[in-house]
């Protein structure tokens, strides 16, 4: 360690409503410097970052910045200091374009005073160029998939010349040859100077591109140290205070009747000629790159998007499903991808998050029964290990994980016969990871039909009897059982291999 880092936090202290998040944590950050920051969901990344950020501000200790007091007052003081942010939870304003997103709250003007919109264009499409992305610049955002509305927050970031960059998991949404080329990017990055602290649960990517790590747990400071020579399980232990096994978790067994069958369905801007069915007790998993027509080819099947020709079974009847509560009736749930503009609503209740979509499970002659609906919360709060000392806070109160984890509650309350999980652990830590894996496949053994949408192949390895592989909006594969391979997913993911495959 220099005695002249970029950035220093010493002896970070906050809490919120009285309860401790931040005890004392210190963090240094070197020139040119790649530093992981991890821990469980709630272990206080996020509050220490938005600390930096200028979002917060600590109740004790100091900042400082190439060795002056720097007081983070709000997060234009922040970027000022040269800071940028790029949170989990997307920042992009869907009902602007690109190029507005990018230059938001800095748009470039001429001596007249008028915005100079082909200028803001060029830029954006320059520094989209180095992350590998052709995105019109003047499109909207609202068009994009969530892997493109990622990218266009780190574009951002590299777009206002940051001399520290904090990535909140910013890979989440990223296919692998998308996380290749900004892994890419940030050694380029680091060789310029560039700061980067990086917060993940992906320890794999962890090892590949950062130089030391920091582990908070609880709040605490825990350990650190140079990722040359670490091994993984040391950091897994420091973090959930025990090791993590990464053997497969689902067991092969006999499965019931067809509890979905999708027969020719197409909709021609994004999927083509699809078939598949999903048994009771089977957890099925489809994987492929950005772009690959997974998550609206589910959402089609959910009566989010209706232009769609085919047919659909559950339980062996044909159901026509135009709109997710035709879905929700025929026993279809769907836990979506996009946490913050799908699946939450930001300014109720942590437990009104929970029972939003099965009220009727809590209503009596037209009341809700509040004690019923918190006593059912606290049962999913134990079960999920759901992280929040009051409930009654809003949701985004709580750390992106443990938000997701609320989200699972709700659709587990629902209790629908057809589960479809899109990125399932999205922000969960390592150790929260296992338990999901647990509950999903506790919803097999109950004779429920789980679908995984996953751009991480090992994941499904893990959790999935069989994977269905997609590339172009075409079921190109399909592996059965302990057949699949992380090298044979990907060589039809990325569509090396093009004749339509069953394997196992």
């Amino acid at each position: 360690m220099s005695t002249n880092p970029f950035m220093a936090m010493k002896n970070i202290k906050k809490s919120f409503n009285n309860v401790p998040v931040l005890k004392d944590v210190s963090l240094t950050v070197e020139h040119g410097e790649i530093h992981a920051l991890l821990g469980e969901n709630g272990a206080g990344k996020s509050t220490l970052m938005n600390i930096l950020g200028g979002v917060h501000q600590p109740d004790n200790g100091t900042i400082y910045v190439n060795g002056k007091n720097a007081k983070m007052t709000n997060p234009r003081v922040s970027q000022q200091h040269g800071i940028s942010f790029i949170h989990q939870e997307l920042n992009v304003v869907s009902d602007l374009r690109v190029y507005e997103n990018m230059f938001l709250g800095s748009e470039l003007c001429n001596k007249m005073g008028f915005v100079k919109v082909e200028e803001m264009c060029k830029q954006s499409s320059e520094v989209l160029a180095e992350l590998g992305v052709e995105i019109n610049p003047k499109e909207y955002v609202r068009n994009l998939d969530t892997s493109y509305k990622q990218l266009i927050e780190i574009s951002k970031a590299l777009l206002h010349n940051s001399t520290l960059i904090i990535m909140d998991e910013p890979t989440s949404a990223l296919a692998e040859h998308e996380v290749d080329r900004l892994f890419e990017l940030m050694k380029n990055l680091k060789k310029s100077g560039v700061s980067i602290i990086y917060i993940s649960h992906k320890l794999k990517e962890i090892k590949e591109v950062c130089d030391c790590y920091t582990v908070l747990r609880d709040g605490e400071l825990v350990g650190g140290g140079s990722m040359e020579n670490e091994i993984l399980d040391t950091i897994t232990n420091l973090m959930v205070g025990k090791s993590v096994s990464e053997d497969r978790f689902v067991q092969e067994h006999e499965f019931g009747p067809a509890a979905l069958e999708v027969n020719n369905l197409t909709d021609k801007e994004f999927f083509n000629d699809i078939n598949f069915t999903v048994h009771k007790g089977e957890i099925a998993g489809f994987t492929g790159l950005a772009g690959d027509g997974r998550t609206e080819l589910f959402e089609s099947l959910f009566g989010y998007r209706k232009k769609y020709t085919g047919e659909i079974k559950i339980n062996g009847q044909v159901v026509n499903i135009s709109h997710p509560k035709h879905a929700l009736k025929a026993g279809l749930g769907l836990v979506p991808k996009d946490r913050k503009e799908n699946a939450i609503i930001k300014d109720l209740s942590v437990v009104h998050n929970m029972s939003l979509s099965s009220m009727a499970h809590f209503e009596k002659t037209g009341f809700i029964q509040e004690k019923v609906e918190k006593s059912k919360f606290q049962y999913y709060k134990e079960k999920l290990n759901i992280k929040v000392a009051n409930p009654g806070v809003t949701i985004d109160k709580l750390s992106g994980g443990n938000q997701q984890k609320v989200v699972i509650a709700k659709w587990l309350e629902v209790n629908t016969d057809i589960i479809i999980f899109d990125n399932p652990t999205q922000g969960i830590d390592v150790g929260a990871k296992r338990e999901i894996y647990q509950h999903i496949i506790e919803l097999a053994e109950q004779g429920k039909g789980v679908i995984i949408l996953s751009s991480e192949a090992p994941e499904l390895l893990k959790i999935c009897h069989n994977i269905h592989v997609m590339y172009q909006g075409e079921i190109t594969a399909e592996f059965k059982g302990e057949n699949a391979t992380e090298d044979g997913i990907m060589s039809y993911a990325t569509g090396s291999k093009r004749e339509v495959v069953t394997i196992g």
